[in-house]
């Protein structure tokens, strides 16, 4: 009974604080302001953090746990150009033979695969397009996570007896086939029929983070390497220019890197840069046990090569995951200071209140010597204030709820970037906005109550 008696009381206090602020609309409205803004930027700050969160991981289950990349370098840096155009090196540049070197060096490699790339025009039933074939070996399909929309991927018999077989992306595959069944039908890339037999699902890579690219397979076909090698362009050997320099004059020559150092009748050496000689493979992916031994092997890879190509820097090596990761931390950093500054909106919207409800204390100061004079205690006079600062904070952290998922979808639509709205920044943001409106309404509550019922009536 004491309880009932209670209830009713304080909750007639909760009704005249709804009444004062549905007559004061358009205040009320606008000391609500600050709470819904602060709401909203944190909702939808931390709906672009997830997203960005969600982006990284699902590039890192792209590329493969654990990869290690081996790109031919662009350029030899200067102290090595210096020792190419004074004496004779012996690089070749990126083979096959340097992935068996590190298969055998290397216990804790569990997978590797050399990477051709060629690109060709495609054609099949009259259509065409023009797309990059990937010479590579089984072993890449592991290192990268890739799993088959259809069919299966091209063995290790396949692969030693060059067989003109290819893999397709899922793009390939709905232009050239649509819903028909590509496994056995043959489309032609270049010069080389090659037969359908697997199509992988559908997957694609965000551009901007080096190596992400590789596991995307989308608009990308795969033969076997030494089908690439075989049937297409062995890239390692000596090209037709190369032949036509030395045919000329009578030089001689002598390998280097990806240039032809050229031999005159006098002994001197000169570099020439019409000759060109490629890199065998494009990219070397070397799939390591377990990841604390990334950095070890990469630092055994640099060496083992640097031995192999003659001291000749012609090479660079990646860690794409712990280039990612440290994407990752500069996102975590800055999804902090976004949650920072949306959490100072929400003291700012708190102080807003505070001074709003302040001077409301003052305007309505007859109101509460007249509430005081008709029985309201002390308790009263808290509740009905502290319920009008509440009801404003539950009202704007609503509003801003609605405004942070929908400035969200906002974002991810004109920004093209991922958002991801989590329930749990939602129940954060609403609760902060209670308590903002509780610590914050308090103090103009107290102050209220602690009002002399005759100096009140005077004003």
């Amino acid at each position: 009974m004491q309880l009932i008696k209670i209830y009713r009381r304080y909750i007639h206090d909760v009704q005249i604080a709804l009444e004062a602020l549905v007559a004061n609309k358009v205040k009320s409205f606008l000391t609500a302001l600050g709470i819904m803004f602060g709401v909203g930027a944190v909702i939808s700050m931390m709906a672009i953090g997830r997203g960005a969160q969600a982006e990284v991981l699902e590039q890192i289950k792209m590329i493969g746990a654990n990869n290690i990349l081996i790109s031919p370098a662009t350029k030899l840096n200067s102290e090595s150009s210096e020792k190419s155009v004074g004496s004779i090196t012996l690089s070749k540049g990126l083979n096959l033979a340097d992935i068996e070197a590190i298969k055998d060096i290397l216990p804790t490699v569990s997978a590797s695969s050399p990477i051709i790339n060629e690109p060709s025009n495609v054609l099949y039933n009259g259509q065409t397009q023009t797309a990059m074939i990937h010479g590579v070996s089984p072993a890449f399909f592991k290192a990268l996570n890739m799993t088959m929309e259809i069919g299966h991927y091209f063995t290790t018999k396949h692969a030693a007896d060059g067989s003109a077989v290819c893999v397709i992306g899922y793009n390939i595959y709905r232009r050239f086939f649509n819903n028909d069944n590509p496994i056995g039908k043959y489309i032609k890339c270049g010069r080389v029929w090659l037969k359908v037999i697997g199509v992988i699902e559908d997957r694609s890579a965000t551009a901007g983070n080096p190596g992400t690219d590789i596991g995307a397979s989308n608009d990308k076909i795969f033969t076997p390497a030494q089908t690439m090698l075989i049937r297409f362009r062995d890239k390692g050997k000596i090209n037709p220019d190369v032949m036509e320099g030395m045919a000329r004059g009578g030089v001689g020559f002598i390998h280097m890197g990806s240039s032809i150092i050229m031999r005159n009748g006098n002994d001197t050496e000169t570099p020439s840069s019409s000759n060109k000689t490629e890199d065998q493979v494009d990219q070397i992916i070397v799939q390591i046990e377990n990841s604390d031994q990334l950095s070890t092997s990469a630092s055994v890879i640099k060496r083992l090569l640097m031995r192999r190509h003659a001291q000749q820097k012609d090479f660079t090596i990646t860690i794409p995951e712990l280039l990612l990761k440290q994407q990752q931390e500069t996102n975590d950093i800055f999804n902090i200071v976004l949650g920072a500054i949306a959490g100072i909106s929400l003291i700012v919207g708190g102080i807003g209140i505070m001074n709003i409800m302040l001077a409301s204390v003052w305007e309505r100061i007859r109101e509460i010597g007249t509430r005081q004079a008709l029985g309201a205690t002390q308790k009263d006079i808290v509740v009905q204030f502290l319920s009008e600062s509440i009801l404003i904070s539950i009202s704007g952290g609503i509003i801003g709820i609605v405004l942070g998922i929908t400035l969200a979808y906002i974002i991810e639509i004109s920004a093209d970037i991922e958002t991801i709205i989590s329930s749990f920044s939602i129940i954060i943001a609403f609760c902060v906005s209670v308590s903002v409106g509780i610590i914050f309404g308090y103090l103009p509550a107290k102050r209220a109550a602690a009002q002399n019922p005759v100096d009140s009536l005077r004003h």
